[in-house]
């Protein structure tokens, strides 16, 4: 369903009129966010970081990623058809999306945004996308942090009443009227030198952290099972 309306909305130009509902939609949601001034603190410092979020929140994320949009984040976006009304829908957002996945155009994308965080302070990477496996953080995260010097921030968003799809990430649509709770997690800083097995180490340190930080936030949400 999400697939076949992404694709009309593009085929007939409809981008702005999804936009314009998506931000009707978010305005009868309340967000409540733990951690943002101490982030927008350490960013208005000098900091810079790599914010680290599930694909299955991606939607959910929509409704509070405009509080960020001074920082102009990159945030890498699959070269999909639906990767499109995703890159145009975050642009909106004052977002830069670079195109490519870990099933296409992936390594060329991590290098754009390894280049891009030299001169820019912020970018939100997706760490389980496009295709999973669920809940699973891939290399390409880490790599990300290691070539750039960047710390990794866990990033946690949960919605206390919200329909799940049976797609491979159980993706999340908030119900309107609902509440969208935010934590920021603790910078992660990865070493610029890693061996194999240390490199696993911490990718599992991330992964624990992200799942820890999120299975809380779901909880807090009056979620009574993992939602992964």
């Amino acid at each position: 369903m999400i697939k076949g309306i992404s694709r009309f909305a593009l085929k007939h130009g409809l981008i702005p009129a999804v936009y314009a509902v998506l931000r009707l939609y978010f305005s009868t949601i309340r967000v409540q966010a733990f951690g943002e001034e101490r982030i927008r603190g350490y960013l208005d410092g000098g900091g810079k970081l790599i914010a680290a979020i599930w694909h299955q929140r991606i939607l959910t994320v929509l409704g509070y990623a405009h509080r960020f949009g001074r920082y102009t984040p990159s945030v890498m976006i699959s070269q999909s058809r639906d990767g499109d009304l995703a890159a145009d829908l975050y642009r909106r957002l004052n977002f830069r999306p670079v195109r490519g996945s870990s099933s296409r155009g992936g390594r060329r994308a991590l290098t754009a945004l390894v280049e891009d965080l030299a001169e820019h302070s912020f970018a939100v990477h997706v760490v389980d996308g496009p295709q999973g496996p669920r809940g699973i953080i891939k290399g390409g995260l880490i790599s990300m942090a290691q070539l750039s010097g960047v710390p990794i921030i866990p990033f946690a968003i949960s919605v206390n009443r919200a329909w799940i799809l049976k797609s491979w990430d159980r993706f999340l649509i908030p119900k309107p009227f609902s509440r969208i709770l935010v934590h920021w997690g603790t910078p992660i800083p990865v070493p610029a030198v890693l061996d194999g097995d240390a490199f696993e180490a911490v990718r599992k340190e991330v992964e624990k952290a992200m799942l820890d930080l999120q299975d809380e936030t779901d909880r807090q949400c009056g979620w009574r099972e993992s939602l992964f």
